[in-house]
C-alpha cells in the first residue's frame, strides 16, 4: 500500500458499470469515481434494487468509491434561474454518494472572477452556501475542481463561505494546462481545502482567458475542436505536472486521500490509465 490510495474514473472505459468496475479491479486500482449526473448512476434513475446491485459489484470486486462527479457542465452555478435545479439535483448527488460509501462530490462551479461586483460571483457565493450547510450537515463536501482560476483565487471565494462543506478536488493538470499556475504551490495554498485529487497531466499550448476555455467546454464539452489550440491532455508523466514535487508537496500537507486518475482523451485510455496506476505506484514507492 502505498502513501495514497489509487482510484480511477471507470466512466472512460467505456465498458458499462459493471465492466468499469471488473477493469478498475484488473489494473490495480483501489476506488473509482463514478458520473452521477445523468443515465444510470444519476439519482433520478436509482431504484432501491439498482442501487443494491451496484453495491454488490463493487464490494465484490474489492473497490470503493473515491467520490461521485456531480458536474452539470455548462456555466457551473454561474447563472441564478439554473442554480435552483442544480442545487437540489446536487443534494441527491450527495445521498447516493453517502449510500455508496464516499463522502465527495466533485463539481465544476463555474470561473470564479474574484470581483465581488460580478453577478456571478454573487450566484456562485449563494449556491455554494446552500450546498456547504447541506453536506457539512450530512458529513459530506461538494469539491470544487481546479482550474478555472489560480488557486489564490479560489481560496479567497471558499474562504468567503460560511462552512468548510464546499471543499476541493484538486486536479493539477487544469492548473497547468489554463491558468498557467503551479500545481505545487496550488497545494500549499489550498491545503484547508483539499478532499480529492484528480491525476491527470498536460501541457498549455497557447495562454487566453480561462473564460474563453470553460465557454468552448460550456458550449461543446470536451469535445469541443476549439480547446485543441489551448493546451494538450497527455498520460501521466509525460506532461508538464512535476509529479514528484506534486505528490510531495500533497504528503507535505497531511493529504492521504485518493489520487483518482482522469484520462478524458486518446486513442487506448484503458492502456493509459493502466500506466499511469503503474506511475503512481512506481512515485509513491521511491517516497515511502
Amino acid at each position: 500500500m502505498g502513501i495514497f490510495k489509487i482510484g480511477v474514473i471507470s466512466d472512460w472505459f467505456h465498458l458499462g458499470f459493471k465492466g468499469g468496475i471488473e477493469k478498475a479491479a484488473e489494473i490495480g486500482a483501489e476506488a473509482v469515481q463514478l458520473y452521477a449526473v445523468s443515465g444510470e448512476m444519476s439519482p433520478d434513475n436509482m431504484t432501491p434494487s439498482s442501487l443494491k446491485e451496484k453495491k454488490d459489484i463493487l464490494a465484490s470486486n474489492g473497490i470503493k468509491v473515491s467520490a461521485l462527479c456531480g458536474d452539470f457542465g455548462g456555466h457551473g452555478f454561474e447563472i441564478a434561474e439554473d442554480n435552483v435545479w442544480k442545487v437540489e439535483k446536487s443534494k441527491r448527488i450527495v445521498d447516493l454518494a453517502l449510500e455508496l460509501g464516499s463522502n465527495v462530490v466533485t463539481t465544476h462551479i463555474g470561473v470564479v472572477s474574484g470581483n465581488e461586483n460580478d453577478e456571478s460571483y454573487k450566484n456562485q457565493l449563494e449556491a455554494c452556501n446552500q450546498l456547504a450547510e447541506y453536506a457539512a450537515g450530512v458529513g459530506a463536501y461538494f469539491a470544487v475542481e481546479t482550474g478555472p482560476e489560480k488557486a489564490v483565487t479560489l481560496k479567497a471565494f471558499l474562504d468567503k463561505l460560511d462552512s468548510k462543506g464546499v471543499a476541493v478536488n484538486f486536479d493539477p493538470a487544469n492548473l497547468v494546462m489554463v491558468t498557467g499556475d503551479d500545481p505545487v504551490q496550488g497545494v500549499y495554498t489550498l491545503k484547508d481545502y483539499i478532499v480529492h485529487t484528480h491525476a491527470k497531466d498536460g501541457i498549455m499550448l497557447k495562454q487566453t482567458d480561462p473564460k474563453e476555455i470553460y465557454g468552448f467546454f460550456a458550449d461543446g464539452g470536451i469535445g469541443d475542436l476549439r480547446l485543441e489550440d489551448y493546451f494538450k491532455e497527455t498520460p501521466l508523466g509525460l506532461g508538464k505536472v512535476d509529479f514528484t514535487a506534486y505528490l510531495n508537496a500533497l504528503k507535505d500537507i497531511g493529504y492521504r486521500g485518493y489520487l483518482t486518475i482522469e484520462r478524458e482523451v486518446g486513442a487506448n485510455p484503458e492502456a493509459d490509465i493502466k500506466m499511469a496506476v503503474d506511475f503512481l505506484k512506481e512515485k509513491m514507492s521511491a517516497m515511502n
